[in-house]
Parts: structure tokens; C-alpha cells; sequence
């Protein structure tokens, strides 16, 4: 006999970063499995060091990295975990970014620009990454820079869930912060049973960074709640005037329902000043007490990223997550 035969099994191994911690103990209670205990620390001058406490041979590994500020740090961290585990022979890598870093460089504006998410999939692939599994990218198309399959998984169905049980009653209308995000408005609206569509038309700056100009609505808004949805908030600049043009056009609340909580610099003043009845994020980034007020809702994402981790371990369907429509 020529060959030796084996009992074909698989192995799960969870692993995580240290920048959410709070998210990876909740993925990995839902999947029923620990996260693998590792050393990680840095040295004076930054450098990062990973060593996994546990053999990894042949396993099946899901890395999980929230990119929070310091954020090439973090990313730095991640791509380390990933170089250790094909190091030491893991069969299969997924990278579990709920938050795609570096995601708005994601075309060229004018000449001599990077196009920095095509950057980091291309690190991933070089350090060993074999999938990708991320949430509510800024654009679809950055899964076409990843050379492997990438799980886009939608936070929509639990936010508007949680919109539709809070606010049954209210005359409800969806608006997109900007022309650009039409597509999901138009989804976002179908979910919550045919709302009207409304969206701001706006200017900005390529030049000036994380500032925009909420010129008008375009749309019926008057006497409605209106639901704001975008897949990130940065500084809150952009929705905070958003919020304030559709206040003064006649709206009669206004929700804000985004997915990532960047919260750089004024952000959290500017929310919770703008006149949003409530401000609705997933936890996707952490999002520290001290950056919490009182109209602020934080949802967990940790469910849907649990579900479909078992599904790639089980070679199921992601898509059937989403009703077909991932």
C-alpha cells in the first residue's frame, strides 16, 4: 500500500485581536468555543509580538480584528496573527474585519493618490489570508481587490428591525446622506414596508477632508420620522447637518442608523447635539462608555458574525443569511 489513509476532520479555532475584546468574547459564546489564548504585547518602540499558546496544525482559523484607532496598528496586529498562523501550518485563514480599514481610499479622486483598501486586501493575501469576512463595506466593489472570497455580510436587518419594533407607529421615511447611497436606501426602505425615499444632495471638498455641504432634500419628508442611514460616522459633520436641513424642512424626528461608529474628534458632541432623536450604531468598532450619551443605541453585530462563521466552517450558505441578497 502506497498511501495512508486518515480520518478527515475539522478543527474551529477562534482568534482575536486586542482591540475589541467585548465583540470576540460575544462571537465566541455564540459559537460555543474559546478564544485561543495567545501572547501579544509591544515592545518600547511599537513593534507587535503574537505567539499562540495552543497548536494551530491544521486547523480551521477565524481572526478577528476590530480596526479602531490606532488603526495601523491594529491592522498591523491582525496581519501578524495571520503570518504566525500559516507559519504554523493552519489549513484554512479567514480575516474577520467588521470594519474594513483604510475602506474610503477606495478610488482615485484626482492624479498621484493611492488606493489604500486595495493596499491592505493585498496584505492580507501576502501574509497568508485565504477569505475575508466583513461588514457593510463603503463600497461593494472593494470585494473584487481581495484575490479570495469575501463574505460581505449587511447590518440592515438588525438595525431595522430594531427601528421597526421601536418606532411601529410613526409614519417613517428612509434618507440617504448623499446620492450615493440611493441603491441602499431604496433596500433599506423595502425592509421597513415601503417607506418613501428621500436624499440630500450635497458638495464636498476633495480636498477638504471629512467636511460636506447638505445643500437640499430631494423628496416628501414633511410630518415624517425620518430614518438617516449610512454605513459610517467619522467626525458627524455630514449627518449632523443632515439632520438639521431635514429638521428645517419640515421632518418631524429624525433617526440616524449607521453601521460603524468611527467617532473621530467632535463627533460624539455633534451627535448628541444635533437634534437626532436617536442615534443607532453596531458594534462593529468599540465605542467606550466615555463616548456614549443618552440617545445613543448600540447593537450587538456579534450574532450575525457568529452565524456565519459556522456557515464557512460548515461550507453553508452565507447568502442564505440575507434572504439571498448577500
Amino acid at each position: 500500500m502506497s498511501a495512508m489513509s486518515g480520518q478527515p476532520k475539522k478543527n474551529l479555532m477562534f482568534f482575536a485581536g486586542r482591540t475589541h475584546p467585548e465583540l470576540a468574547e460575544q462571537v465566541a459564546k455564540h459559537l460555543d468555543v474559546t478564544v485561543t489564548p495567545q501572547s501579544a504585547y509591544s515592545f518600547a518602540n511599537g513593534e507587535i509580538f503574537v505567539r499562540f499558546e495552543e497548536s494551530v496544525r491544521g486547523c480551521d482559523a477565524f481572526v478577528l480584528q476590530a480596526h479602531s484607532a490606532p488603526i495601523n496598528d491594529a491592522i498591523m496586529e491582525q496581519l501578524i496573527m495571520v503570518d504566525a498562523l500559516k507559519r504554523a501550518s493552519a489549513k484554512r485563514i479567514t480575516v474577520v474585519m467588521p470594519f474594513w480599514g483604510y475602506a474610503r481610499q477606495d478610488k482615485k479622486h484626482r492624479g498621484r493618490e493611492p488606493i489604500t483598501a486595495r493596499l491592505v486586501a493585498d496584505l492580507f493575501k501576502t501574509a497568508g489570508a485565504d477569505r475575508i469576512m466583513t461588514v457593510d463595506l463603503h463600497t461593494s466593489q472593494i470585494q473584487g481587490f481581495f484575490d479570495g472570497p469575501v463574505d460581505h455580510l449587511f447590518a440592515l436587518p438588525v438595525l431595522a428591525q430594531h427601528i421597526k419594533e421601536r418606532y411601529a407607529e410613526d409614519d417613517l421615511a428612509v434618507v440617504s446622506p448623499d446620492s450615493g447611497r440611493v441603491r441602499l436606501a431604496e433596500r433599506w426602505a423595502e425592509t421597513l414596508g415601503g417607506t418613501p425615499l428621500a436624499f440630500i444632495h450635497k458638495t464636498r471638498d476633495p480636498l477638504k477632508p471629512n467636511e460636506a455641504v447638505a445643500n437640499r432634500v430631494v423628496g416628501e419628508i414633511e410630518g415624517r420620522t425620518c430614518v438617516v442611514i449610512d454605513d459610517m460616522i467619522d467626525t458627524g459633520g455630514t449627518v449632523a447637518k443632515t439632520v438639521e436641513v431635514l429638521l428645517k424642512e419640515g421632518a418631524k424626528d429624525v433617526i440616524i442608523a449607521a453601521t460603524h461608529g468611527v467617532l473621530s474628534g467632535p463627533a460624539v458632541d455633534r451627535l448628541a447635539n444635533c437634534g437626532a432623536r436617536e442615534v443607532i450604531f453596531m458594534d462593529t468598532l468599540p465605542i467606550p462608555e466615555d463616548k456614549r450619551f443618552p440617545g445613543m443605541t448600540v447593537l450587538s453585530i456579534a450574532p450575525l458574525l457568529a452565524e456565519a462563521i459556522h456557515q464557512v466552517f460548515d461550507d453553508g450558505s452565507v447568502t442564505s443569511l440575507f434572504d439571498g441578497n448577500a
